[in-house]
């Protein structure tokens, strides 16, 4: 992809869009809809004051200028989503029953620095992470936007943020090859590996917690019974009442009764 590329050219050829009917499906409900924009308010804070911290860290002035824009960005970013969730609960009766089920790592948000810790990184493997970061964003963005056509507002919201992801992929590709104009492209190999871990560490955790409910409810259904059973078995041969000790010939000295 060049410099220029809109966010639409680079969700077409995305998972994001494979995964259309499955993000119409998460975004169908309007609870979980809205539960998931407060959730994007608060990765969204988390995002900007992360960058308020990397432009007082950064000696480059220009990118103390720009990383300063991208987190007054991000706070704008997420008082919009909170805006529109809080207004999506208003106008919802409470939901019957338990918890909305989120699917949030089915239908993430931005990832933001996805606990990067600012302090221990450079320009140059920060700009890269944030590059990634962004265009990842705006493939999500790009597809929700479309999958939530029946809601105009929030359309509106993701559209609206999608002009911002575009500037924030374009000036962070090309402060990179500025700062790093020798090796960028491994900066930008070594920040995918970095997301691509983090992102199998989120699924195993995921998958793990779903193995462990399975087992729980296996030996709840399945183990347990059995020695539920034995127990009443063993009660039934039990005399009810009290028992009348017992005494040998050599008279009670010599029992343990």
């Amino acid at each position: 992809m060049g410099q220029g590329d809109s966010p639409q050219k680079k969700a077409n050829g995305g998972m994001e869009w494979v995964l259309r009917p499955l993000h119409r499906w998460v975004w169908s409900d309007p609870h979980r809809r809205a539960q998931k924009l407060l959730l994007f308010a608060e990765t969204e804070a988390d995002g900007g004051r992360d960058l308020a911290r990397a432009s007082e860290l950064t000696e480059d002035g220009l990118l103390r200028r720009l990383y300063i824009r991208h987190a007054l960005d991000e706070a704008r970013h997420a008082e919009m989503f909170r805006q529109r969730g809080r207004a999506l609960l208003r106008s919802l009766p409470a939901p019957a029953g338990a918890s909305t089920f989120q699917a949030n790592w089915l239908a993430p948000g931005e990832r933001g620095l996805d606990d990067l810790r600012v302090e221990r990184e450079r320009d140059a493997s920060l700009l890269a992470f944030l590059h990634l970061s962004e265009s990842a964003a705006a493939q999500r963005f790009t597809a929700y936007s479309d999958v939530v056509s029946g809601d105009p507002e929030t359309r509106d919201v993701f559209r609206t943020i999608l002009r911002d992801e575009a500037f924030h992929m374009n000036y962070t590709v090309a402060q990179l090859k500025r700062v790093a104009p020798r090796n960028h492209g491994t900066k930008l190999w070594l920040a995918r590996g970095s997301r691509l871990w983090k992102g199998y560490l989120r699924i195993s955790t995921a998958v793990a917690g779903a193995m462990g409910a399975v087992m729980l409810l296996v030996q709840y259904f399945v183990l347990l019974p059995p020695f539920a059973l034995l127990a009443k078995r063993g009660a039934r041969n039990e005399p009810e009442g009290w028992a009348k000790p017992s005494r040998n010939e050599r008279g009670s000295l010599t029992s343990q009764y």
